[in-house]
């Protein structure tokens, strides 16, 4: 009952910081727009997740959640939820492999109707291995980067079975939640797990997509020396003219000594790169899987392990050099820290939750592909924000808007 309660604060704190999710709130007590349905989630589970499975079920969902990643789950808040709301949940942070694959079955044992995934797991099994549950769901939404890629694949190879929303390219989620969110929770979990100076620092950033491009401006404006490396030339140029220095991985890891990786591919940084960087470097992932360094490889031959700190293992490789390796590969911001701050995870869940209403109700007329978030439901969050700031803008008058579609008028 100590750890729940120490939940509950967490909850009613996230709770009393998301403006938006407060506005939805109130209509989803009066309307009850989930009533009847249930709801499968795999999420990384936290506070703010925590406050956002409750507004489900506070519009009348029946929910049962498990973790999306092994180190991310705040066991004081699956205390709380499941003491103090009784909501099922299975998760623990450190699950096994054994445990995490368990606990995704778990919570699709609820037959749900709707699922809400965060990196593709869910989806993968049910496509697999549980194929019996496709007669009862509607759809769902995908969260992260990670498992709108594996989406696409399945649309592209026609094997996805149910209609499904990429909330993560929802401009009131990738545009805050991916840059200010992956930027300071990045941060955050950095510091918290090695206690070392940024300023100064020569740090590597793989990939200058939204998330990359948060962490790299935090650790530009905390003082580091940053590096970027990518395979995109769009971006690279764009990294370029943000003042970065634009490097293949190989050659930025000589001289670094941190680097974070945020692409959502696999194997970015290589036991064959590690074995040439900088001695003593810190490796640290903010993509959703431990793939995209060489967790496996630094495992197998490695010729010394040792823990460090409470977050940290040191790897002696076979020439001699040595790497600071943090959570495991694991998402950094979230297994060494307490993910993304409280306003950015609630315009994100804003997005989750009405997209999940709008699937609900309009199911009937959607094929099985992957679909964008509405531009109404980014509008409407957009200006609950605003409303939840205190700020208002200006509108087009009537003569703007007849301009604005009057190809024939000229200045």
């Amino acid at each position: 009952m100590e750890i729940a309660s120490k939940g509950y604060l967490r909850l009613n704190w996230a709770k009393e910081r998301m403006d938006v999710s407060s506005q939805i709130r109130e209509r989803f007590l009066r309307e009850k727009p989930f009533n009847g349905v249930k709801i499968s989630m795999a999420l990384h589970v936290e506070a703010k997740t925590g406050v956002f499975a409750l507004l489900l079920k506070e519009g009348g969902a029946t929910i049962r959640m498990a973790s999306c990643n092994p180190l991310s789950s705040d066991d004081s808040v699956v205390e709380s939820l499941k003491k103090n709301y009784g909501m099922e949940v299975y998760a623990r942070k450190g699950e096994t492999e054994e445990e995490y694959y368990d606990y995704l079955n778990k919570t699709l044992d609820l037959q749900p109707d709707v699922i809400i995934d965060d990196g593709g797991d869910l989806t993968k099994i049910v496509h697999e291995e549980r194929r019996d549950l496709l007669k009862n769901l509607i759809g769902g939404n995908e969260e992260t980067t990670t498992g709108v890629v594996r989406l696409f694949a399945m649309e592209k190879q026609g094997v996805l079975k149910f209609p499904m929303f990429d909330v993560n390219d929802a401009e009131m989620k990738h545009f805050f939640d991916n840059r200010y969110g992956t930027g300071q929770s990045t941060l955050d979990g950095i510091m918290n797990a090695t206690n070392v100076l940024i300023a100064g620092k020569r740090v590597v950033v793989a990939g200058y997509g939204w998330c990359g491009k948060g962490i790299a401006m935090r650790m530009k404006g905390l003082g580091a020396l940053v590096t970027v490396t990518e395979i995109n030339p769009v971006k690279a140029v764009e990294a370029a003219m943000d003042g970065f220095e634009v490097k293949p991985m190989n050659s930025a890891l000589r001289d670094a000594d941190m680097v974070v990786t945020a692409t959502g591919m696999k194997n970015v940084v290589t036991y064959d790169d590690l074995l040439v960087s900088k001695k003593n470097i810190i490796l640290a992932n903010s993509g959703h899987f431990n793939n995209e360094i060489p967790v496996k490889d630094l495992e197998s031959r490695s010729v010394e392990k040792n823990p460090v700190r409470e977050s940290v293992v040191k790897y002696k490789l076979e020439n001699g050099n040595t790497v600071n390796l943090i959570a495991d590969g694991r998402l950094v911001n979230l297994a060494a820290g307490q993910g993304h701050p409280v306003e950015i995870m609630d315009m994100s869940f804003a997005i989750q939750a009405l997209t999940a209403e709008y699937l609900v109700k309009n199911h009937e007329k959607l094929e099985n592909r992957v679909y964008p978030v509405p531009r109404d439901i980014d509008i409407q969050v957009a200006n609950l924000k605003l409303r939840g700031l205190g700020l208002k803008i200006d509108h087009l008058s009537d003569d703007q808007i007849k301009y604005e579609n009057d190809w024939k008028e000229g200045t």
